[in-house]
């Protein structure tokens, strides 16, 4: 979401003018969008912010510093009285504010800027994407925002404070998005939202049985020349009937899941609040298994949740081994200020967390090794996203269960969907034979 938020702010920006620099030593502008989610995202922005401050105000004192997001939308003030050389806040509703309040900075007009208030109708301006030739070449996937805001509030969770409450896009919208990123030689879309499976439920009425986000699902598979359909994060309590019954009536949506599940112990989901039980969430990924057996999963855990024994940990454990995901995100309890579990009792020693998470690092890496080297030998459909992130004289793509597959491939392969045999599987990673790879016509 993070990172749609700063394409979104990059393509206003170059809409009003101004260019996409190599690097931060050669910019005039150096906005970091944060995260709140954990500590060490906001530690590492900060430091990171420190250090170029004191670097550029010896180098190039005209350079605007400023903070984006979640991390600037909860601390607001109190960055710019702490960072001499930072000029500019802005909070998670003001993405689009970024051009104008730079203007005002470069010609003196204004010398710091903090504005983390509300705004009606912030969720329709996150819009703007970048001219795919910035990039070199088409553009294969991209993301496409379809709210902002939660009311889920979890007590481990700052997003609700940070971000504020649920606000839709409208089906029109998102559909004119999608349909202008398509043009521009987009195959796939992911929609987004903090709880996607949310999106519309107070703004839009249930028709023929079909939630506002299956309608949406539906309004977007419309589109002619789209390809694939991805949708991150839901929440389990989001996943009706008519979500599972559209992953197999719906030929574009892509057998693939990121469902988090959080803990394994209904105490603690309790605690959590997060409104389902365990019992619920294994239901639904049968549910989802039936529809689509090859469908992949992944989830999220937090380990050292306060108040967290042996006897809950290991109820995550057990349904780690129940569902066999096909990855996990593990995260390490991070209290979070002004939310209600900072300030529950029984707060799990760091030492404790530690030896959880790698306890259950290693049972989700078990099962991922296995479950990845089932596939070699099988003939999956790839699209070419472009070079590897581990080595860009490889290019990578993904299958419909969200596999990323390494190829020996070229730039006349970027946005096309391959068949590809996959030879190997490696830490969550597949490898695909260049000798098997067909082009498939457009």
């Amino acid at each position: 979401m993070n990172e749609r938020d700063s394409e979104a702010v990059a393509a206003q920006l170059v809409a009003h003018g101004y260019s996409v620099a190599g690097s931060e030593a050669t910019a005039d502008v150096v906005l970091l969008n944060t995260c709140s989610v954990r500590d060490t995202a906001e530690q590492k922005a900060l430091g990171k912010m420190q250090t170029m401050s004191a670097q550029l105000r010896r180098e190039r004192p005209n350079v605007v510093l400023g903070f984006l997001g979640c991390m600037a939308q909860s601390r607001g003030q109190e960055l710019l009285d702490q960072i001499p050389g930072l000029s500019l806040v802005l909070g998670t509703q003001k993405f689009h504010r970024a051009a104008g309040y730079l203007d005002d900075l470069r010609a003196g007009r204004r010398t710091k800027v903090c504005d983390t208030a509300e705004e009606e109708r912030s969720e329709a301006t996150i819009k703007e994407h970048l001219p795919a030739g910035m990039a070199g070449s088409k553009q294969a996937a991209a993301f496409v925002s379809i709210m902002q805001g939660c009311n889920q509030y979890c007590t481990f969770c700052i997003v609700p404070y940070t971000r504020g409450e649920e606000r839709s896009r409208t089906v029109a919208e998102i559909v004119a998005e999608v349909e202008g990123l398509v043009a521009a030689g987009v195959k796939e879309v992911t929609l987004l939202g903090q709880i996607v499976t949310s999106y519309g439920r107070r703004e839009i009425a249930a028709r023929e049985g079909k939630s506002a986000f299956v309608q949406l699902l539906d309004a977007v598979h419309a589109v002619e020349g789209l390809e694939r359909i991805r949708f991150t994060s839901p929440h389990p309590k989001g996943y009706g009937d008519d979500l599972v019954e559209a992953y197999g009536r719906l030929p574009k949506l892509c057998e693939s899941a990121h469902i988090p599940a959080q803990s394994g112990s209904n105490r603690l989901l309790k605690l959590m609040h997060r409104g389902y039980t365990r019992e619920r969430f294994v239901e639904l990924v049968g549910k989802l298994r039936r529809a689509q057996p090859r469908i992949g999963l992944t989830t999220d855990l937090i380990v050292g949740f306060p108040g967290e024994t042996d006897a809950d940990f290991a109820e995550t454990l057990a349904l780690a081994r129940e569902v066999e995901f096909d990855n996990a995100y593990l995260f390490k309890y991070s209290p979070r200020r002004d939310t209600p579990a900072a300030a529950m009792p029984d707060q799990v020693p760091e030492t404790v967390k530690e030896a959880r998470h790698a306890e259950l690092l290693q049972m989700i890496n078990e099962i991922g090794a296995r479950k990845y080297a089932a596939y070699a030998g099988s003939r999956v459909q790839i699209l070419v996203e472009g070079p590897s992130r581990r080595n860009a004289a490889r290019f990578e793509g993904r299958t419909r269960c969200n596999k990323i597959v390494i190829i020996e491939g070229s730039e006349r392969h970027r946005g096309h969907l391959l068949d590809v045999e996959i030879v190997r599987a490696g830490g969550f990673t597949l490898y695909g034979d260049p000798a098997i790879i067909n082009l498939r016509a457009e």
